[in-house]
């Protein structure tokens, strides 16, 4: 078995996981949230807090489980180790026709798509989304080394514009917010936990990422130490942006505002800092997301490779996918066709793929 050079330190493994965690999902999920919980901003908070805590105890679990394999590959592993090899083969097959590749399409479609909102680009949208998968797949050829350093850049530049947001919504925000956990008064109990656990699952998506650090475990320096330190780190941080977020929002937006753009199902982040900042502040926001989008799509196309090359491995792909490269150290023929299968699905759009 060929070796992948361990480069990621805490720093890395940190902007690995935040960089993947923290995408478009903030920016989108926060009027759903508010919906779900029959509008009581408190019920909302909850609901993230809740989202929260859950990820970090299940970025926990990870951390036990690749302290006891620290091995390339994560869930693969784990799969292979809990159930069998057939098991683990038609995870990682699933992830490489759809789910993993699925997920890189989707979002430099995404990517594409708000970037045509800033920029007079809507014609080429594809195009677009096709360069910048080429782009990244070239990135993460050469070497692990470099696809953190840049996650390190990416996880700085897409957190200042969200604490700039923070502490104009904080401080300069005007509007009260009722952090009662008040809601209709009709609503029984059972309502009321399901308000919240609909909001909480809405939640989720947004802290989704947290695995995928455990993909790239065999490249950490010191795995047993740095992982579960990583996940532990990585899970508080993005809920405490998260919620500072949130909350700055809300300061933004009067309630009933809030209600109707909830009820909509609106971007609540654009809507706020348009509504205080003019065209200015929509393309502020719109910026941040592309940051967001584009860290999380970057570390996509690193990690989902490392377990197609860690079945060829096991002899359960395409035995060329366990070639490494002999100067970078990189899984570089599963990284080129991670990237092609991402390309043939930019052949459907944004619907098709959240369906598949």
């Amino acid at each position: 078995m060929e070796q992948l050079k361990k480069e990621i330190g805490l720093l890395g493994g940190i902007s690995i996981l935040a960089g993947i965690m923290i995408g478009s999902g903030i920016f989108a999920l926060g009027s759903i949230v508010l919906k779900q919980v029959g509008f009581s901003l408190g019920l909302s908070l909850l609901a993230w807090l809740v989202g929260g805590i859950i990820t970090l105890f299940s970025a926990l679990t990870y951390a036990e489980l690749g302290t006891m394999f620290p091995e390339t590959g994560g869930y693969y592993v784990y799969l292979k180790k809990a159930y069998g090899r057939k098991v683990a083969f038609l995870s990682g097959l699933t992830s490489f026709v759809l789910s993993g590749s699925g997920s890189i399409a989707f979002l430099a479609l995404v990517f594409s798509e708000v970037l045509s909102m800033v920029l007079p680009t809507a014609s080429f949208i594809r195009w677009i989304a096709l360069l910048i998968v080429v782009l990244l797949t070239a990135l993460h050829f050469f070497g692990i080394k470099l696809g953190a350093t840049v996650q390190k850049v990416f996880l700085v530049a897409k957190v200042l514009p969200m604490i700039v947001i923070i502490v104009l919504g904080l401080f300069l925000g005007s509007e009260p917010i009722d952090l009662s956990l008040g809601f209709d008064q009709s609503a029984n109990v059972f309502k009321l936990f399901s308000m919240v656990g609909f909001g909480v699952v809405v939640t989720l998506l947004a802290y989704e990422g947290w695995t995928n650090l455990n993909v790239v475990a065999g490249e950490m320096k010191d795995v047993k130490r740095d992982l579960p330190r990583a996940l532990s780190i990585s899970s508080l941080f993005v809920m405490g942006i998260y919620l500072l977020f949130i909350i700055a929002i809300y300061r933004m937006i009067d309630f009933p505002t809030l209600a109707m753009l909830s009820e909509a199902e609106a971007y609540l982040p654009m809507v706020a800092m348009a509504t205080n900042y003019g065209q200015a502040g929509l393309t502020f926001v719109l910026i941040a997301v592309l940051i967001s989008i584009f860290g999380a799509l970057s570390g996509s196309v690193m990690v989902f490779p490392r377990v197609y090359y860690a079945m060829a491995n096991d002899d359960t792909f395409f035995k060329s996918f366990k070639k490494t490269h002999p100067k970078y150290k990189t899984p570089y023929v599963a990284i080129i066709a991670s990237g092609v299968m991402a390309a043939i699905l930019l052949l459907f759009n944004l619907t098709q793929l959240l369906t598949f």
